[in-house]
């Protein structure tokens, strides 16, 4: 829950370096409270025709920036610019690209964005 609570605090931050635990474990939170929070909507019938219920929306609106920011300290950390998340426009292989990217480990040593976050 840290790691989750970690990047809320970085509400709007850009620069520096995100390790990949720390990203990892907010997207896994993410990921659990969309499910939880869809389940919700379901029972309340507050679920729209395309299937995101209103407290899903709210939600996802609430964390678009710190998901933001959290990938571009990802990338980063690997060296990259926070530019190349617009990669993920690409259908099917940008994604891939970026996922391949937030997995590898971080760059050895400080880099452009900031020291070296182990």
């Amino acid at each position: 829950m840290n790691w989750y609570m970690e990047v809320l605090k970085k509400y709007a931050v850009f620069s520096g370096r995100a390790r990949r635990a720390e990203y990892w474990y907010f997207v896994l939170f993410n990921v659990i409270i969309s499910i939880v929070l869809a389940v919700v909507d379901l029972i309340l019938g507050t679920g729209g025709d395309t299937g995101v219920g209103i407290l899903g929306a709210l939600y996802s609106l609430a964390v678009l920036l710190p998901s933001l920011g959290v990938s571009v300290r990802r990338l980063h950390d690997t060296g990259r610019s926070g530019w190349w998340l617009l990669l993920g426009i690409i259908p099917v292989i940008g994604g891939l690209i970026l996922l391949y990217w937030t997995i590898q480990d971080s760059e050895s040593g400080a880099n452009q964005y900031g020291p070296y976050p182990k």
